[in-house]
């Protein structure tokens, strides 16, 4: 069975050069391809990819905000880094965000092949000298800030934060499902467990919550 691959990437060029090295692999298929974040999440809920090979800076918020987006769930794509960047703070914060493995683009058609084989296997795969990086942000001597401790926030599932993100924006449910793609009562949803999670009562009381952490 073929594994099914979707690519993120703002430079249309570079996804056609990724594309055409990946079709030279026999057990792969790129099922679908965006250069956007919205258009991304979209993408990758319809196309339903074993791995999504994931730029980190694109215009509109960049790999952590598509990881940020996705549904969350054993089913789920995992999810590898693809990105010209080598810096500490981007390798940790897209690794943060879920990421699977994070690669940079000095790398060739065969080793791209083998990382996406490796991480839709279950491995975590990193160009050698990132894997240092992750290493010292798990023995605190990571060069990247670490972001304050926060257990109510970091309660809040990728998905539960992009809500909340939205509500403090003062989005109404229907505007947030429009933006998600996702229904109404999955808002709902998503806002009950926010408003549980915080210990808030009510939405004007998140919405102060949530300014008061430069959450907007």
């Amino acid at each position: 069975m073929s594994i099914r691959v979707f690519l993120v990437d703002d430079h249309a060029v570079f996804r056609s050069g990724v594309r055409a090295e990946l079709g030279r692999e026999s057990d792969m298929e790129v099922v679908g391809e965006a250069g956007a974040v919205a258009e991304a999440v979209a993408g990758i809920a319809t196309a339903r990819p074993d791995v999504v090979l994931l730029d980190v800076h694109m215009p509109d918020g960049g790999g952590v905000a598509v990881l940020q987006g996705l549904e969350r769930d054993r089913q789920g794509p995992v999810c590898l880094a693809l990105s010209v960047s080598d810096a500490a703070e981007d390798v940790i914060a897209v690794i943060r965000a879920g990421a699977r493995g994070y690669v940079t683009k000095t790398i060739s058609g065969p080793e791209l092949a083998d990382g996406i084989r490796r991480v839709a296997g279950g491995d975590a795969v990193f160009s050698p000298r990132l894997a240092g990086f992750v290493l010292d942000s798990f023995t605190g001597r990571s060069p990247a800030p670490e972001p304050p401790l926060d257990p109510e926030l970091d309660s809040l599932t990728p998905r539960e934060l992009e809500v909340l993100r939205l509500l403090a924006r003062g989005y109404t449910y229907r505007e947030i499902a429009e933006s998600l793609f996702i229904s109404v009562k999955t808002v709902e949803t998503h806002a009950s467990n926010v408003l549980r999670k915080t210990q808030q009562s009510n939405r004007n009381a998140l919405t102060r919550w949530a300014h008061r952490r430069r959450i907007d």
